[in-house]
């Protein structure tokens, strides 16, 4: 959902020919986008706007370089950690908001941090069949990660984490491709939104956005819905250590004075909240999400979980962040 601000050789190269037959048609020969700038925002901080044929138009990949890396040769690779923005598409969440770049554990890890369309979900749009842009999981596999793979030195060892929306794609992703990610962590995230999908069709209403050209009707269109769900996907999770948190609805101590805004449409999901619960989106999430930790603990999976009180407006971050850590380096350090 979209908030306020007040809000990974042979493994690797099977990796990405899986997604290649993933995306398939949706992703044409010539996809892969092409750097227009190159701005450095600090002294680790540098911001690539790209062309993407993908999206359709412009967008901003920002990376948070590791030590040595300006002085780089042809050749040298850093493990990777890839971080994907909320429904509000903001990559500067992570700098601004998470600050990422105090974590001494990532000072020799290349962090990649893409942009993403306003409520794009990380998911390549139906739009009412006509498919087309954006094709935001394209994007993201077919020119970002290929082009920081190829250029700035992004290397083999990765690992991908996402709040919100962005936790619905690491996990979507890494369940789909198994092995592209040597670990995935989700931070308040739509896991299995098939479940509550008046919810997000209402959210992107809420925003501007036509939910139904995301994923199509999911009285009509399940089987997209399905194909993109990462519960359904969670046999792809087996062997991949997973870190999943999320607030419970309910007032935490890192939330404002305000509850959530009301979004039109959910009113089904707002009757059935637990007393007390002032965030129905983060009630929602944080349901999804232990369905998916129960799922994946039934199949054997190696994961992890933190819930707690708290709502959705992304504060939460920055301290789940610091717990998904362990789970993250230790497959960068493989």
């Amino acid at each position: 959902m979209s908030h306020t601000h007040t809000r990974r050789t042979v493994l690797a190269t099977g990796a990405l020919l899986g997604a290649g037959t993933l995306l398939g048609a949706a992703a044409p020969a010539g996809a892969e986008g092409k750097v227009l700038a190159e701005r450095r925002r600090d002294e680790r901080l540098v911001e690539l706007t790209i062309d993407s044929p993908a999206l359709g138009g412009r967008s901003t990949v920002a990376l948070l370089t590791p030590r040595g890396w300006d002085r780089r040769k042809p050749g040298d690779r850093w493990p990777t950690l890839y971080l994907l923005a909320g429904g509000d598409g903001d990559h500067t969440t992570w700098t601004n908001l998470f600050k990422v770049q105090e974590l001494p554990e990532l000072r020799d890890v290349l962090v990649v941090m893409p942009g993403m369309p306003l409520f794009g979900f990380w998911t390549d749009w139906w739009n009412h069949g006509e498919e087309g842009t954006p094709r935001v999981r394209t994007y993201f596999l077919r020119e970002v990660m290929p082009l920081v793979e190829r250029d700035y030195g992004a290397g083999p060892n990765r690992a991908v984490a996402g709040e919100s929306q962005g936790g619905f794609g690491a996990l979507g992703m890494a369940a789909r491709v198994p092995g592209l990610f040597g670990a995935v962590a989700a931070f308040g995230a739509p896991v299995h939104p098939v479940r509550h999908p008046e919810m997000w069709l209402s959210g992107a209403e809420y925003v501007g956005v036509d939910g139904y050209a995301v994923f199509g009707d999911p009285w009509t269109r399940w089987q997209t819905w399905l194909d993109w769900d990462p519960y359904h996907h969670a046999a792809g999770l087996r062997r991949t250590p997973v870190h999943l948190a999320s607030g419970d609805g309910r007032p935490g101590p890192l939330d404002g004075d305000e509850p959530d805004p009301h979004i039109p449409g959910t009113e089904k999901w707002v009757a059935l909240a637990d007393e007390g619960v002032v965030s129905v989106t983060e009630a929602v999430c944080g349901e999804e999400t232990r369905m998916l930790a129960d799922r994946l603990r039934s199949l054997g999976a190696p994961v992890t979980t933190h819930f707690y009180p708290g709502g959705h407006s992304g504060t939460y971050g920055y301290r789940e962040l610091r717990r998904a850590l362990p789970v993250l380096t230790a497959a960068l350090r493989r």
